[in-house]
């Protein structure tokens, strides 16, 4: 199988993007104050989580290693954080076998449309155990 050129090229920025947001949590710290990282506009204006709300802060964890401390910024995103490679193979048409019915329930845009708004929702109810989904 060959990649057409306009395939390696979107491969190339992803990996060149992917490295340098690796570069800049591991140096940068989200948590304090007046970082370089943009806060969340969404809680800004409303007060409440959206769904990508402690994303950054998760991920600069995650790349210093604190696994416990990035699942306590955003749940959902480090539980669908190593789907996304699978997502994009199987996209391309490139998923193995005995991962073919996960990916086909995956891949569903049903799940999705009911799993982020019940997240978004879930996140913001000021009660256990739906405290634990808001952002530390």
């Amino acid at each position: 199988m060959s990649l057409r050129p306009a395939s390696a090229l979107a491969g190339a920025a992803a990996l060149a993007a992917t490295g340098v947001g690796f570069w800049l949590l591991r140096n940068h710290d989200p948590n304090l104050p007046n970082n370089l990282f943009p806060p969340c506009m969404f809680k800004a204006f409303t007060g409440f989580h959206c769904i990508g709300c402690g994303l950054t802060r998760a991920l600069h964890a995650l790349v210093h290693g604190d696994i416990v401390g990035a699942f306590a910024m955003n749940p959902l995103a480090m539980l669908v954080l190593p789907l996304i490679p699978l997502m994009v193979l199987d996209a391309r048409g490139l998923t193995p076998t005995r991962l073919k019915p996960f990916m086909s329930v995956a891949m569903t845009p049903k799940l999705w449309l009911v799993l982020l708004p019940a997240y978004w929702i879930a996140r913001n109810l000021p009660w256990w155990p739906f405290t634990w989904l808001a952002p530390g």
